[in-house]
Parts: C-alpha cells; sequence; structure tokens
C-alpha cells in the first residue's frame, strides 16, 4: 500500500496573496471603496425592503386567517339557515296538510249543514202542518164545546142565576166584534143581555179575557143602546183564583160539569 500524498497547505504569505487578488477583483467590480459602500446600502435598502414584504405577507397570512374564520361562520351561518329554511318548509306542508284536513271538515260540515237545514225545512212543514190540524181541532172542538153550551146555558142560567132567556144564544158579528154567545132574556120582569165568551181553561194567566169580554160588551150597549148587560165565561175549568177574579168583577162563570 503506497503511502497518501501529502495535502497542500496555505501559508499566510498565500492566503494574504489571495485576500488581496480578491479586493482587487471587488474593486474591479464594484469601483472601489465607493462602490463597496454603495453595494452595502443597496444590501441594507434591500434588507428593508425584504423585511416590508414579510410583514405585508405576515399580515395578509392574518388576513387571510381572519376570512377563512368569517367564512367558516358564514358557512356555519348558512347551514343554519338551510337548516331553519327546511324546518319553515316541513311546517309548511304540514300546515298545508291541516288546510287539506281542514277545507275536507268544512266541506263535510257544509253538507252536513245543507242536509240539516232541508230536514229542519221539512219538519218546519210537517210542524205547518200539524198546527194547522191542530189548530182545526181545536177549532172543531171550540166549536163542538160552544154548540152544546147554546143548548145547556139558557137551564144553567135559570135554575142558578134566575134568569130566563127569551131569545135563543147565537154567535154574532157586533160592530166589527166576534161575539161567541149573544141572546136575550129577563130577571124580575127586567129586559137584559147575555155577551159570552168560551174558553177551554181559565187560570191566572187568561186574565186578559176580562178586557175581550169587556170590549164585547161596549159593542153590544152601543148598537142596542142598553146598560143591562150579563157577561159570561164559558169553559171546562176555571181555578178559584180566576172565580175570585171574575166575581169581582161581576162576570158570571159556567163550567161544563154544571149542567
Amino acid at each position: 500500500m503506497q503511502p497518501g500524498k501529502p495535502k497542500p497547505k496555505i501559508t499566510p504569505a498565500v492566503k494574504r496573496e489571495i485576500i488581496q487578488i480578491v479586493d482587487e477583483r471587488i474593486r474591479e467590480t464594484y469601483g472601489g471603496t465607493e462602490g463597496l459602500v454603495e453595494l452595502r446600502d443597496t444590501l441594507r435598502d434591500l434588507g428593508t425592503i425584504v423585511g416590508e414584504l414579510v410583514k405585508v405577507e405576515q399580515r395578509r397570512e392574518e388576513d387571510f386567517t381572519r376570512l377563512i374564520g368569517h367564512v367558516e361562520k358564514l358557512t356555519e351561518a348558512q347551514k343554519r339557515t338551510e337548516e331553519r329554511i327546511e324546518a319553515l318548509a316541513e311546517a309548511q306542508r304540514r300546515t298545508e296538510e291541516r288546510v287539506d284536513k281542514l277545507t275536507e271538515t268544512v266541506e263535510a260540515l257544509t253538507e252536513a249543514q245543507k242536509r240539516t237545514e232541508e230536514e229542519i225545512r221539512s219538519l218546519s212543514a210537517g210542524l205547518k202542518r200539524t198546527r194547522e190540524e191542530l189548530g182545526g181541532l181545536s177549532r172543531s172542538f171550540s166549536y163542538a164545546f160552544e154548540n152544546e153550551a147554546y143548548r145547556m146555558l139558557p137551564r144553567v142560567l135559570q135554575e142558578k142565576y134566575g134568569f130566563r132567556v127569551t131569545e135563543r144564544f147565537v154567535r154574532i158579528d157586533i160592530g166589527g166584534v166576534e161575539v161567541n154567545f149573544f141572546g136575550k132574556g129577563e130577571r124580575k120582569g127586567k129586559p137584559v143581555y147575555f155577551v159570552g165568551e168560551a174558553k177551554i181553561r181559565l187560570d191566572g194567566g187568561k186574565e186578559r179575557v176580562f178586557q175581550e169580554l169587556e170590549q164585547k160588551a161596549k159593542a153590544v150597549q152601543k148598537e142596542y143602546e142598553v146598560t143591562d148587560i150579563v157577561k159570561i165565561l164559558v169553559t171546562h175549568f176555571a181555578t178559584r183564583g180566576f172565580l175570585r177574579k171574575a166575581e169581582e168583577k161581576g162576570v158570571i162563570v159556567i163550567q161544563s160539569y154544571e149542567w
């Protein structure tokens, strides 16, 4: 194995010569000492510019970071908005379903109301016919009751009250007023006129009948110019209170059980 070659060594003299050569080359390139100063200033300015650029880049990165934060917030807000929109859309859908059901219910109720109104009209017509029939029956019953009273009154008036009927009772219109019982008679030789009404039942709620009877008596009084008028009420039943009221007003009440 051959021994290695010794490494060259740079002596201090060589080092000085190299430095001198480098300095000469720099002076040749940059024009001596003034060029070096200019180079130094340029490098310093360049360093300042680079520092400013670094700061600008740093601020840009900070702005970008903040922008990213804003975008993330906006993205989250947009997400919440979309969720609310979806919730509103779902609520709207449920509302429309309820409206549809309500519409169906209203239509059904309208149809039911229509049928009800038709039934009411039918019932009203039936009720009207029933009332007419009842009215006819009531009138028939009243007429039958009155016809019976025409036959029985003379005997009751004579036996119980001492009146003798000289002209039979009739139903008559006097001065535009209908009188159910109108007749002539006498008592102890003194002529009298009879004015009467027929009612199925007489109680405290029928006191208006006294006014009607008085109106009929006045019509007879005016027509025949008489003063002695006997007022009569004929009924199937009269309460004790009504009988006391009639006695106070001088009205004879004859109930059907009396004949």
